[in-house]
């Protein structure tokens, strides 16, 4: 199982744009054999930095995941005209969890 998080502030008045492509790959996400993978994003309170949280089966899904068009396009256009500060990423060892609905 492969676990990331990667963590990034983006400028106030991007915020609706991120939100709006995150949602065009989460939605592109879901013709995917989403049994293999999981991929939630939040904000944090400050509503301009965003946490996005994945598991993975294996490599081979998680690059099918991350070469999505629309994936592969959020990440360009938040790194080229939206970011604020340098995503962070993490790899971190799952323990345990619940079943997700």
């Amino acid at each position: 199982m492969i676990s990331v998080i990667v963590t990034y502030k983006v400028k106030k008045d991007f915020v609706g744009r991120n939100k709006t492509n995150i949602q065009k790959f989460i939605t592109d996400f879901e013709q995917l054999n989403t049994s293999l993978f999981q991929y939630n994003v939040f904000t944090k309170q400050d509503g301009i930095t965003f946490v996005h949280h994945s598991l993975y089966k294996n490599e081979d899904i998680q690059k099918d995941v991350l070469n999505t068009a629309s994936f592969v396009r959020f990440q360009k256009e938040r790194d080229t005209l939206g970011l604020d500060e340098k995503p962070e990423i993490e790899f971190i060892n799952l323990v345990a969890a619940t079943k997700h609905q």
